[in-house]
């Protein structure tokens, strides 16, 4: 396994026009080889924890929509309560003043 440090010092003399011997340019190629690899599984890994978010992010956004729906439903209950209070509010002050007369 040819080591960074080699892979790095072929691929610096490579890139500036240097002729590279025979063995020189296998072991580039093998550097090369390596370094396509990690790269692979780093992709890989990334598109893994991107669907991973996603899913999490779907969770979420469907938790969102029962939640809105309950505030919604309880929202719609409080208006009724409060129609009902008022209601209630006026009877009283009729049956208070009838009492009073």
């Amino acid at each position: 396994m040819v080591s960074d440090k080699i892979g790095k010092q072929l691929h610096d003399q490579f890139t500036r026009g240097k002729s590279l011997s025979a063995e020189e340019q296998s072991l580039l190629q093998e550097w090369y080889d390596i370094q396509d690899h990690i790269e692979n599984n780093l992709l890989i890994n990334d598109e893994n924890v991107m669907e991973n978010l996603q899913m999490q992010l779907d969770k979420s956004l469907d938790q969102l929509i029962i939640v809105t729906k309950q505030i919604q439903e309880i929202a719609a209950e409080n208006e009724a309560l409060k129609q009902e209070i008022f209601e209630l509010r006026g009877q009283w002050i009729q049956q208070s003043s009838l009492s009073f007369a």
